[in-house]
């Protein structure tokens, strides 16, 4: 496929799957018009890279599907100054699209190679207010908050206060909660007024699990 082909396809799927699924937040839509999905995937993938489901990566990150990003970005409600943070942002599609709404993004991976190559596909676009950070993923990067938004991008079993904390007084988090033995997650929405926190379910959705927000099992004596 060329560019031409590629933009075209880009511009189906918000008009053929995200705008259809409730999205009308124009900045987003703007976002997910302009950033180039292929340049995230494997050279293999990238002729797929416009169809509507998530797309594996290495080290059982994802992108994930368009919809289900573009609700959970819808739900936080960026604001043009916000700083964000993207957590499990595998190789950077959605701190592109956070990027292009936001401040500044601060991203976290676990791996190396996964921060060194999507720092340089982030270059390779012109995107400069962002970041890519090795952290573990339920550590969040608090040397770089408190934050207005956090978006988790991948299924959790929970989330624990550890991120939670790091959100400011009125600030925003999704992901899609997915119990250990339920096949369908729930795209869910916390928000934090002071020192308590509130969690509100938005919409069924199934993505792949972060693992390292499996909650650790119970040892019975």
């Amino acid at each position: 496929m060329n560019d031409t082909q590629f933009a075209s396809a880009r511009e189906m799927m918000v008009n053929c799957q995200i705008r259809p699924n409730k999205v009308t937040d124009e900045r987003v839509l703007d976002a997910f018009l302009t950033i180039p999905r292929e340049a995230f995937v494997a050279k293999h993938q990238r002729s797929i890279a416009y169809i509507d489901e998530d797309l594996m990566l290495t080290n059982g990150r994802c992108l994930m599907e368009p919809m289900v990003l573009s609700r959970l970005l819808q739900a936080l409600e960026v604001r043009s100054d916000d700083n964000v943070l993207v957590v499990g942002a595998g190789s950077g599609y959605g701190t592109a699209i956070m990027a292009q709404i936001a401040g500044s993004v601060i991203a976290i991976e676990t791996r190396t190679q996964l921060v060194d190559k999507a720092q340089e596909t982030l270059a390779n676009i012109g995107i400069d207010n962002a970041a890519f950070i090795k952290s573990r993923l339920a550590d969040g990067y608090a040397d770089e908050g408190p934050y207005d938004r956090i978006i988790i991008e991948g299924a959790v079993e929970t989330v624990p206060d550890s991120l939670l904390t790091q959100l400011t007084p009125k600030g925003r988090l999704v992901a899609v909660k997915r119990g250990k033995n339920e096949a369908v997650g729930v795209a869910s929405l916390w928000t934090r007024a002071g020192d308590y926190f509130s969690c509100t379910p938005l919409f069924n959705a199934q993505v792949p699990n972060l693992d390292e927000f499996n909650t650790k099992p119970e040892f019975i004596f």
